[in-house]
């Protein structure tokens, strides 16, 4: 083609692909798709060089049909484009040829997530992915916390290409998917009945329905027919169902009452408003016969593709439009071998990946041939229309208003972002999500048999009644929670035993049927273990946890002579002697001067010190003391020696007359360095677990009861015994009620959880139980089971370790009363010091020419001698009163202990000084030869009280 006139236009062929042209929704989409076209070339681009004209298609609903239709207008018609069709089964093969012929195919309307992996660059899908919602449903199933859902789906290409983005988003929120509904899109009634009959059968009340409305309309009208849309259920509807609401009828509508659904988001603008307005009017117009017709989702992504085709036509410009001739050999009969190739394909190719504006769905833009995600309402089916109740928004999650502030919002999930909602049955309480099954059916709870110890659970068969009896421990706490339940579930008891009535495994063996479903549940002493839990949920335990050592205790309390030591420890022994003799030595100081009983020869007051000192022991000195201020000393001290003496002979009469019993082994590596033998009770997982801690496989002795295991433990390893039994803590708990006279326990060794009931993987009841397992504990009802079941035996009183062991007493106890003594004892050191030298400090200043040893020598001496100012030395008769002491060869007359003093030697200093006479105003050296003859010649005698002679 050359250039066109100014006033010419090029019209551009495109097809159209509708399902059955007669149906109302193929003349809402045909009417948008031209209403499009209309605005475009009448509006800013009136002036356009380029004109679409459209060549519709019937598909008849059909794949080959739509197929058919497409290779005719690529072929006969040479489109440039082809808006549809409308289905995603039919999309496939169009695309194929579409891209064989590089004509692009843009479809509004087919929405499987696997048209994606074709990645032709011929093919746009104007219409949102359906695996652009998952994250939207997955959301409300988390905020409301529901833990498993149905989905619900046709059974084609549509509804098979959702669901394992759906399982995906919902395994990301912790929820599970226990069964898929599959329905065949041409179901008759009875199969869409039995099929709703089997959801019924099950525990899970949450669906996901993801169908076109044809089938769903039908699915929901058989549902309410059944009861499914009461109160306890919940209906979420994906956008294939919820974007054609406006279009479905009253009495669909009607059955969907309480239902939720997902629909993309379009904002009620003023340019939307006028346009529906509009559409309404010429919509009527040409099919009066239709009355209250209204817009849907797909409607304006109709609008939206052909309003965009319009604009990359325009935009690519009036290029050659036709079509190359295809290679094929001319006596082919192969209509898609000659089929010809659109010239000008990949420019409106590139043209529509550019092309960007505000559509009526939201901003309009292709990456990668997809239209981008944008927002999705959340709506609750509720008389005869919608209501809204919230937004989900990629950014942010869960929001009840849309605004600018939601951009920067962290993504949330809380139910609070959703407003109020009318459930199924009119009711305004949130579902929990599941039942327990209408259909009469009881649960088969799995318990063990032989499991060797029958106060947790013990089997019993009748054989005359041809019945099971289950009893124990871990039966009343099942039961006791199962009826804090606030619904009712029925279920029996069945034995994991053979034909024979033996155990059928071990309790691995016994969780795993749980697994497989030949159980609903288990009520057993069954350890939570991380292994297990990777295919079993477990409760909360209903016991205390914990794997524990059971050994036998010995009287480890030896015959030594030496044990009248033991009771202190040696730092109290050591701090005890030395107090003993620094008391003895501050009373010997403070009665020295005043009281004859601490005086006389050194080694004679040395012996006074230390008799007096360690006969406090046993409060049998006989010095009698007589300061007031040693009299405070010995106070304290006798008040300390009290508790001393008091607490030894508690200590040392506990170490005589008890036994000092203490465990053979207190680690399990003990044991193995040791190679013993340990046991286990067989079947339990405690074997594998010795085994990954490093204990021989040779080394380990089952046993399958407390009796046995009592005379594994007596034996020991060297009698073929065993010197250790490893089992959980109730388990051994249950053991000492019998035997704590033997033996004590050690650990726990290694953590576990405790003892939890069994369910399956997801199980709603898990929860409930779980929470009225805490109900249980908090009440009466697991004190009343264990005296029932775990009443101590024979003489046991107490199935707690009874190792006695008296611990020496250390300072750490007695450090206080040691402190009140150094306190009072240096007190009293300290205000005799002072007193003695405020008394004698004459002798000091007379001595001042001194050295500091004669000084303290002079000092010395006179704390020697007695203090006669002191009652007890006073005379009874005046001639007495006074006493002269000549420090000369000559003993000192009329003292008792005249041998105590000494001769004056050179090295005394007292030789350079003629006379020195002292008394009670000081010290006064006589001067003179006369004087100095005088006291040569004559006796002479202390004139005054108090004085002393001192002559050389």
């Amino acid at each position: 083609m050359g250039q066109k006139s100014p006033n010419i236009t090029i019209a551009v062929e495109v097809g159209v692909i509708l399902d059955d042209l007669d149906s109302l929704s193929a003349k809402v989409w045909l009417s948008c798709i031209n209403m499009a076209l209309s605005d475009f070339y009448t509006g800013s681009h009136a002036s356009s060089s380029t004109r679409v004209v459209l060549n519709v298609r019937d598909s008849k609903e059909d794949t080959v049909d739509a197929a058919a239709a497409a290779l005719d207008l690529i072929k006969n018609t040479q489109v440039q484009a082809i808006l549809g069709p409308k289905s995603s089964m039919q999309a496939k093969f169009v695309i194929d040829l579409g891209n064989k012929a590089q004509v692009p195919i843009i479809s509004f309307s087919a929405t499987n997530p696997s048209l994606t992996s074709i990645r032709s660059p011929y093919f746009y899908r104007a219409a949102q992915n359906d695996s652009s919602q998952v994250k939207a449903i997955s959301a409300i199933i988390q905020a409301f916390g529901w833990r498993e859902a149905v989905p619900i789906y046709v059974d084609n290409d549509y509804g098979e290409g959702i669901i394992p983005y759906l399982v995906d988003a919902l395994q990301e929120v912790e929820a599970r998917v226990p069964y898929r509904s599959v329905i065949h899109p041409e179901a008759t009634e009875d199969q869409l009945d039995a099929e709703l009959s089997k959801l019924m059968t099950m525990q899970t009340r949450v669906f996901i329905v993801h169908m076109l409305p044809s089938l769903g309309s039908r699915l929901f009208a058989k549902a309410r027919e059944k009861g499914m849309m009461d109160e306890g259920y919940v209906w979420i509807m994906t956008n294939g169902l919820t974007n054609l609401l406006s279009t479905t009828n009253a009495s669909v509508i009607n059955s969907m009452q309480g239902a939720l659904g997902v629909r993309t988001y379009v904002p009620r603008t003023e340019e939307y408003v006028d346009f529906r307005n509009r559409w309404k009017r010429q919509f009527q117009k040409k099919n009066p016969t239709i009355i209250d017709a209204e817009l849907d989702v797909p409607a304006l992504w109709a609008y939206d593709a052909a309003f965009a085709l319009a604009m990359a036509v325009e935009n690519v410009g009036t290029k050659n439009f036709g079509y190359e001739k295809a290679n094929a050999s001319t006596n082919s009969s192969n209509d898609l071998e000659t089929i010809g190739i659109s010239q000008n394909g990949p420019g409106l190719c590139k043209s529509l990946s550019g092309t960007k504006f505000r559509g009526f769905g939201g901003d309009f833009s292709f990456v990668d041939g997809q239209l981008q995600t944008s927002v999705f309402e959340m709506v609750n089916v509720f008389g005869d229309a919608t209501k809204r109740i919230g937004f989900w928004t990629p950014r942010s999650g869960l929001v009840k208003k849309l605004n600018s502030k939601n951009t920067s919002d962290p993504y949330s999930t809380s139910k609070s972002n959703v407003g109020p909602i009318i459930w199924p049955g009119d009711s305004t309480s949130v579902p929990k999500g599941w039942e327990i099954p209408t259909d009469g059916k009881r649960l088969r709870v799995g318990v063990p048999v032989e499991n060797g110890y029958p106060q947790f659970v013990k089997v019993v068969y009748d054989s005359s009644t041809n019945t099971t009896h289950v009893t124990g421990y871990v039966i009343d706490i099942f039961n006791a929670a199962m009826g804090q339940l606030k619904y009712n579930v029925a279920y029996d008891f069945f034995p994991f035993a053979k034909p024979d009535g033996t155990s059928a495994g071990t309790y691995d063996d016994l969780v795993h049927q749980v697994f497989l479903g030949n159980f609903d549940a288990v009520a057993a002493d069954a350890t939570i273990r991380a292994n297990r839990s990777l295919y079993v949920d477990f409760t909360l335990p209903y016991t205390e946890s914990g794997v524990v050592m059971v050994v036998p205790m010995k009287d480890r309390k030896g015959k030594s002579a030496w044990i009248f030591l033991k009771p202190l420890t040696l730092n109290l022994w050591l701090t005890s002697a030395f107090f003993f003799v620094f008391v003895g030595s501050v009373v010997w100081v403070l009665e020295h001067r005043i009281n004859d009983e601490f005086r006389g020869p050194p080694a004679h007051q040395v012996g006074t010190v230390f008799w007096f000192s360690f006969s406090t022991m046993v409060f049998a000195q006989r010095e009698r003391v007589i300061g007031n201020l040693a009299r405070s000393v010995e106070i304290v001290w006798m008040f300390v020696v009290l508790i001393l003496t008091q607490s030894y002979t508690a200590s040392l009469t506990s170490l005589l007359t008890s036994q000092e019993l203490q465990p053979t082994f207190t680690n399990i590596l003990d044991l193995i360095n040791n190679r013993e033998y340990i046991g286990y009770k067989e079947g339990s997982f405690v074997r594998n677990l010795l085994i990954g801690r490093g204990v021989d496989p040779s080394k380990l002795r089952p046993y399958t009861s407390r009796e046995e295991c009592d005379v594994l433990l007596t034996n020991g390893s060297a009698k073929g015994g065993i010197a250790a039994a490893i089992d959980e803590t109730p388990n051994i708990r249950l053991f000492l009620a019998k035997y704590c006279k033997k033996y004590t326990m050690i650990g726990p060794i290694f953590r576990t959880d405790g003892f939890g009931f069994v369910f399956p993987k997801g199980s709603p009841l898990v929860p409930d139980v779980s929470r009225a397992i805490l109900v249980v504990k908090e009440g009466n009802e697991t004190t009343d089971a264990e005296n029932k079941w775990f009443a101590p035996e024979g003489t046991c009183s107490d199935t707690s370790p009874t190792i006695s062991d008296s611990n020496s007493l250390g300072f750490d106890s007695f450090w206080s009363l040691f402190l009140i003594v150094g306190v009072s004892a240096s007190l009293a050191l300290l205000i005799f010091a002072v007193s003695f030298f405020n008394r004698h400090w004459h002798i000091f200043i007379a001595t001042r020419g001194d050295s500091v040893w004669r000084r303290f020598m002079v000092m010395l001496r006179t704390f020697d001698q007695r203090d006669l100012s002191s009652h007890t030395f006073r005379k009874s008769s005046r001639s007495r009163d006074r006493e002269t002491y000549n420090f000369g060869a000559t003993a000192v007359e009329d003292s008792p202990d005249s041998y105590s003093t000494c001769p004056p030697s050179p090295a005394s200093g007292l030789s350079d000084h003629p006379e020195i006479l002292i008394t009670a105003e000081g010290a006064h050296p006589r001067m003179g030869e006369q004087n100095r003859s005088e006291a040569q010649t004559s006796d002479r005698v202390p004139q005054q009280p108090g004085e002393i002679l001192l002559t050389p």
